[in-house]
Formats: C-alpha cells, sequence, structure tokens
C-alpha cells in the first residue's frame, strides 16, 4: 500500500479544514480564550501520558467482579467466610459484604501494626466504605471486588462508616473495627476460604 497519496490527501484535507476555520470571524479575545483552553487541555493529556508511560500510572489491571445477585452461593463471600481469616503463609484477609443498611459481619477484631486486606463486595446498590484515621477510603461498586491493604497504627476502637448515599438508612449504615495489639490477638480458629485469590 503506497502512503504518499492518502498522506496528500490528509494535508490537502487539513489545509480546506484551516482555510475554512480562518474564514470563521472570530473575535481577538476568544481566540485568545480558545488557545488557552487548548493548552491547559494539551498539559492534561501531556501530563496523564507521561504518567502513563514513565511513572506506570494506570487504571487498575486486576479487576475482578462477582455476581452481587448470588453472593450467598459464592464460595469467598459465603455467610460461614466472612469475617477475618488467616491464610496458611500467615497473611490475614478480611471478607466483608456491604448491603443496606450494614456491613456483614457487624464487628471484627484485628491485630494492630499487621498487614491487613480487606476485600469488601456489595449486595444490592453503590456503597462507600471510610475508617477515620487510616488509608482506607474506597467505594463498593455492585457487580465488583474493591479491595485494600492497610494497617492499623495501634490498638483502639475504629468505626467503619458508609460515605456513599445508599438510601434512607444511610446515616445507620456502620461498622465497628476493634484492634488489639499484635501480642493480645488470637488468630480465629478456621479453615481458609479454598478458592480465593489471596489463598493462593
Amino acid at each position: 500500500m503506497q502512503l504518499e497519496p492518502l498522506k496528500q490527501k490528509c494535508m490537502q484535507h487539513l489545509r480546506e479544514f484551516y482555510a475554512q476555520w480562518r474564514a470563521i470571524p472570530i473575535d481577538k479575545l476568544e481566540q485568545k480564550w480558545i488557545t488557552i483552553s487548548l493548552i491547559v487541555i494539551g498539559l492534561f493529556v501531556g501530563i496523564i501520558t507521561v504518567d502513563a508511560l514513565f511513572h506506570s500510572v494506570n487504571p487498575p489491571g486486576k479487576i475482578e467482579t462477582v455476581d452481587s445477585a448470588s453472593l450467598h452461593l459464592n464460595e469467598e463471600f459465603a455467610e460461614e467466610n466472612l469475617g477475618v481469616q488467616v491464610d496458611a503463609k500467615g497473611d490475614i484477609t478480611i471478607r466483608m459484604v456491604a448491603g443496606r443498611y450494614s456491613f456483614f459481619p457487624k464487628h471484627i477484631t484485628v491485630p494492630a501494626e499487621t498487614r491487613l486486606t480487606f476485600r469488601w463486595v456489595s449486595m444490592d446498590v453503590l456503597h462507600g466504605v471510610h475508617i477515620p484515621m487510616t488509608n482506607m477510603s474506597t467505594m463498593i461498586v455492585p457487580g465488583y471486588v474493591a479491595e485494600i491493604t492497610t494497617t492499623f497504627p495501634k490498638p483502639g476502637e475504629y468505626p467503619m462508616l458508609c460515605n456513599e448515599y445508599c438510601g434512607l438508612g444511610h446515616n445507620h449504615m456502620w461498622s465497628n473495627i476493634s484492634v488489639l495489639a499484635r501480642e493480645d490477638w488470637v488468630a480465629p480458629a478456621r479453615l481458609p476460604v479454598e478458592g480465593a485469590a489471596n489463598d493462593k
């Protein structure tokens, strides 16, 4: 395929477009604002491109889906598998379900100064989760698994709040996390969930 005729055709279209653009009467002040707008857009696109190519800042690649309508049949998020679990490697995973108007389980106990992986799913509508004094703040979108890894710096009682309006009972949607000193915490006597992503 010869590129020269295609290149000439494109250049011809660009020249025609430029001639038509120049024929439109535009005030000088409007031209300045159009120019500024295009520069700002170009700057933002440039920043996004540089971050994607050189700083590896990209959208999440690990997107897990789940059927919100049949969570009770899901092996990982079945009722008996919710809460705190420790796998064979000693990693701690907390699985929770958000639904109007509560987080399930309502109360969990975890160790301080320990790496914890939280995995949430929604059984109905869009929810959010926020735990004050931590980096925990995320949306729980129906049909997707939300995952955050964090550490609680010190023992205490931490409220878990819904920060996305989910209906009339939204302001009553909360849960509680008791954080104990690492030496005082006792791992729950449950087998890890088979087939879960974190237990491979």
